[in-house]
């Protein structure tokens, strides 16, 4: 069983080796829980199952943050401190503020948040920049890449494998510009996004993944409350069991479905720790030990800014603290004690709008209290006592749900669903939901074909409604318009968001689309086809964004009569019996368009069942078709179908009966053929709309603008790896310095040097320090890795003296144990290199005794001249030497033990029954053969058994080694004492019934060694 795992082990590493793409890079995925604070990694590979990457500081969440200093970017715990000490060179949170315009009321509260920041309009985009410097400007999608980027670098190196496939999370309530622009993020550095994920459904996955076993076809309701950074939000899933169709099968798996979503995009913990940095500054302004005012030093401010954050956390779990600053300004140190009371009462409106988002959850969900399972807590401000004293107090509950990781369950949500759309995995399906936040709405003017009125009608239809799931495929048809003509993609009814919320959206246009080529492509199919109306292709991807994939203009055109199933059935079975009439009449279909009608017709059926039963007509009514009457509609498609498929079949059975009724009456059947109807035959034709795109959003980045930002983005990478390896060849470099001056004063290296070079040593090495300081800030990197290949070089000899003599003995030690072992192995061999089966040559003997002889004068010749040479030269007996002569024994020891293993003794020829084996007395041979024939005769079940004098008469076992003071048989001794020549007659019997049975006889193996 050992032998078997090794074996598959053996393949396994082997098959990594020879296809690393297919069994390394291609397979590994990974997930970006994008949080505003904290990023949080989750990575999946061959061999680690759904695990949360650490960073280079061997944590498990990295700050959202990206520094700048000293020309260099700093991520992590260095860019926390730059952030101190340089505030506005450290830049986060900036999910607040990607995918925004540049008058949005949230940039508007970032700027007032962090006043340092110098935020300007990009002019071409309307979107805010970041000025570092004079020259340099940064947009949040750029800064949010980076972070990404570092991501990804962490769990390349976390996994030892290149990874580009990710799931990423963002805030469910993230619009079309804001989701957009984390693509665009990731794109910049490499990442393949395989959906943006909301941060709640991926926690819900998460729940549910390991609570299958919880759930039934019965729904069952749970709320997720998070309480973030900078926002607030509380989601209302159902979970079920249904039937999906995998392949070909179908399957029952879990199903999470989003009710209901509400949040507060300013709500969190952000603004309570800006509330508790004021009142830290007004306390030390109060003690008026400066006449300078802390809130003007943006230093003192993001000192306050992150011991405001350590002590809410501790108020957390403690009624009071001490919050201290050390040289908070002009080397002031500051010291207050804060209360949580104190802390509660600055947040009071705060803790009063804890409950708003639950609120609208329900309203939305139509789901009530008493309905929900359980309320699970997410996020690091439900850990605020308050927030839970305001939950528990609304959803009158004894305890909260708080069974899963905080700080990790979207990471591990989000790294499932990237496995199961990953390339090499397959996982248990987990079937997900999402829901549209905000409704999005298709706004045209009315037309008709006979009159176009001065001032048309505003016709609004529904796309997307609120809740609506996605992804999603839905089809528009406008049916009256007979010219070009344009539509509008907008937001709906937005009046459940708040008044600040409102604000986002000063203008509710999307995009505005010019069709072109309407009244071109009716006048060509208008006297030959009938209009079926312009329908345009909207579809909702993964990722929550609107895409319009095609508009076209439908025509159906009727052809040449079919010929119906019976009237086929019919000549088919007349066939049979020669009764097939003449068609000579009837003329083959030749028109390959109505062919490929019919064929595009058929995909069309499929493509109206699924998508335009759920629509209405863009022209007829303003009423909306509920979600019931679209599954009626859809059944109601399905359903004859399914009825023809039943009358084919039963036409079928009926073939038999039709031919027996052919033989007794073919009038019947041209009867029957008269009352068949033939079926028109429809061909669709569709025709190609151009849809010019006016985009009222925000706009991407242009292709231009992508390129330039790819290239600095890659610049800023490459930079930081030359950085970073010229800082590990200074380390280097530093690192031996420090370590050859400690080492030349211990005892083996003063034995092995003089003192005058020592001296020298020495006073070179203090003389390389002094030059690695000198050097300027823009050196390159091999002058350091030169300076240490010249340091190396100076002492080699030295450290190559220090070696041999630490290493020698143990060395030595060795050589002499396999020596003793071999000697002893050479006395089996040459016993077992005698008689006529040897287990060995003479010339194999001879060979491994040299061999022992002249390793034992060499190291007697060297030991020598070893000990008449000063440690302070070259020495004589080396490691290496010492090595070969080892190897060389050993090889050779092990070629004669494997030798032995695979040894065979020679089967020696049987001796005859009826004959003894000797021939000096006839008669002995008769009586043997007497003795034999009646044994025969008695039928004896056990065979004929030889009866030889000094021997048992029944077949014997091998016997084992015989052990001192045992008697040996005559046949063993024979075996083993080949040196005795022949034995007596009763010995050569005994010979003879051994041989009768090779297991029996006793010879030479490999344990004779």
């Amino acid at each position: 069983m050992y032998s078997i795992r090794m074996r598959q082990l053996a393949l396994l590493i082997l098959a990594s080796l020879v296809f690393p793409t297919v069994y390394g890079a291609s397979l590994a995925v990974m997930s970006i829980d994008l949080g505003s604070e904290f990023v949080k990694i989750g990575l999946v590979k061959p061999g680690v199952p759904m695990e949360i990457v650490l960073n280079d500081e061997s944590s498990r969440k990295s700050s959202t943050i990206v520094a700048f200093r000293d020309g260099e970017r700093l991520f992590g715990t260095a860019a926390e401190s730059t952030a101190v000490k340089i505030p506005k060179k450290a830049f986060w949170y900036l999910t607040q503020i990607i995918g925004k315009r540049f008058e949005d009321p949230q940039v508007d509260l970032y700027r007032k948040r962090f006043p340092y920041y110098n935020i300007i309009k990009d002019e071409e985009r309307g979107t805010p920049l970041f000025k570092v410097d004079d020259e340099t400007t940064y947009s949040p999608e750029e800064l949010l890449a980076m972070v990404l980027e570092k991501a990804k670098f962490s769990a390349e190196a976390f996994a030892d494998t290149p990874i580009s496939d990710a799931v990423i999370t963002v805030p469910s309530y993230f619009t079309q510009s804001e989701r957009r622009a984390v693509r665009e993020a990731a794109e910049m550095v490499g990442i393949n996004v395989l959906q943006l994920l909301s941060d709640n459904v991926a926690v819900a996955l998460n729940y549910g993944v390991f609570r299958r076993k919880m759930f039934n076809s019965t729904t069952q309701y749970y709320m997720f409350y998070d309480a973030g950074a900078t926002s607030t939000s509380a989601t209302l899933v159902g979970y079920q069991m249904v039937k999906s169709k995998e392949g070909d099968r179908v399957e029952t798996n879990p199903q999470l479905v989003v009710k209901g979503v509400g949040f507060d995009k300013s709500l969190g913990g952000l603004e309570m720790t800006l509330r508790l940095r004021n009142h830290l500054a007004k306390l030390f302004n109060a003690q008026k030990k400066t006449k300078t005012d802390v809130f003007t030093n943006d230093r003192a401010m993001g000192k306050l800014f992150k011991e405001a954050n350590r002590v809410k956390k501790v108020l957390s779990a403690n009624a009071d603290h001490m919050a201290q600053v050390e040289g908070l300004l002009e080397d002031i140190d500051f010291k207050a004690k804060v209360s949580r009371e104190e802390f509660e009462e600055m947040n009071k409106d705060l803790f009063d709008r804890v409950t708003k988002p639950i609120e609208d959850a329900l309203q939305t969900s139509q789901v009530t209290l008493p309905e929900i399972t359980d309320v699970i807590l997410m996020g690091g401000g439900t850990r605020v006592p308050k927030v839970q004293e305001k939950l528990l107090e609304f959803l009158k509950r004894d305890v909260l749900g708080k069974s899963i990781n905080t700080d990790e369950a979207a990471a591990l949500g989000a790294v499932y669903h990237a496995a199961d759309l990953g390339k090499g995995f397959k996982v248990k399906k987990f079937l997900i939901k999402d829901a549209c936040h905000y409704p999005i709405v298709v706004e045209f003017e009315k037309h008709t074909s006979e009159s176009i009125e001065d001032n048309p009608k505003i016709v609004k239809r529904t796309l997307f409604g609120r809740m609506n799931p996605f992804p999603q495929k839905k089809v528009m048809t406008f049916n009256k318009h007979v010219k070009d003509f344009s539509f509008n993609v907008t937001y709906g009814d937005l009046s459940f968001l708040s008044a600040e919320d409102l604000k986002s959206f000063p203008n509710h246009l999307i995009h505005t689309y010019h069709l072109k080529g309407v009244d071109v492509a009716l006048k060509k199919h208008a006297e030959k086809a009938e209009s079926k109306g312009v329908k345009a292709h909207f579809r909702m991807d993964e990722d929550g964004i609107l895409h319009l994939d095609r508009v076209e203009f439908v025509f159906e055109k009727e052809g040449d009569p079919e010929e119906s199933t019976w009237s086929k059935l019919g000549d088919t079975i007349s066939g049979f019996f020669g009764g097939k009439e003449s068609k000579e009449d009837k003329k083959p279909t030749t028109d390959d368009t109505a062919q490929e009608g019919s064929k595009s017709s058929a995909k069309s059926g499929e493509g109206k069942k699924d998508t335009e039963a759920e629509q209405p007509d863009a022209d007829g009514g303003e009423k909306k078709i509920p979600a019931d009457e679209e599954k009626k509609k859809e059944e109601t498609t399905e359903k004859p179908t399914e009825e023809e498929k039943k009358s084919d079949d039963k036409k079928e059975d009926k073939k038999g009966d039709a031919k027996d009724a052919g033989k007794a009456d073919n009038t019947t059947k041209s009867e029957n053929k008269t009352e068949e109807a033939k079926a028109p035959k429809v061909s669709v034709i569709k025709e190609d709309i151009l849809a010019e795109n006016v985009s009222f959003d925000i706009l991407p980045m242009s292709t231009e603008k992508l390129k330039a930002a790819k290239k600095r983005l890659a610049e800023l990478t490459a930079k930081d790896k030359e950085k970073k390896l010229l800082e590990m060849a200074k380390n280097d470099l530093e690192a031996f310095i420090y370590d050859m001056s400690d080492k030349l004063n211990d005892e083996d290296h003063e034995k092995c040097s003089t003192a005058t070079e020592r001296e020298e040593y020495s006073k070179l090495l203090a003389e390389a320090g002094e030059w690695m300081y000198e050097q300027e800030e823009d050196a390159k990197k091999e002058v350091f890795r030169n300076k240490l290949k010249e340091l190396k070089k100076m002492v080699k000899d030295l450290q190559h003296r220090v070696k041999e003599l630490r290493e020698r003995p143990k060395a030595l030690e060795a050589l002499n144990s396999i020596l003793n072992h071999s000697e002893f192995f050479l006395v089996s061999v040459k016993n077992l290199s005698l008689g006529e089966d040897p287990m060995f040559t003479e010339v194999e003997a001879k060979t491994l005794e040299k061999l022992i002889n002249e390793t034992y004068q060499w190291l007697d010749t060297t030991t020598k001249e070893q000990n008449i040479t000063p440690l302070t030269e070259k020495p004589k007996l080396l490691i290496d030497d010492i090595a070969m002569k080892y190897q060389a024994l050993d090889r050779e020891v092990k070629y004669l033990l494997n030798k032995a293993k695979l040894y065979r003794p020679k089967s020696k020829p049987k001796a005859s029954k009826n004959t003894t084996a000797t021939n000096d007395t006839q008669t002995d041979a008769n009586t043997t053969d007497t003795a034999t024939d009646k044994e025969t005769k008695s039928g004896s079940e056990e065979g004929p058994q030889i009866d030889i004098p000094g021997t048992e008469t029944k077949t014997q076992k091998r016997k084992p080694k015989s052990k001192r003071g045992e008697k040996k048989t005559e046949g063993e001794e024979e075996i083993l004492q080949l040196d005795e020549g022949e034995g007596t007659e009763q010995s050569q019997s005994t010979t003879t019934a051994a041989n009768e049975d090779s297991d029996d006889a006793v010879t030479h193996d490999s344990s004779d060694l």
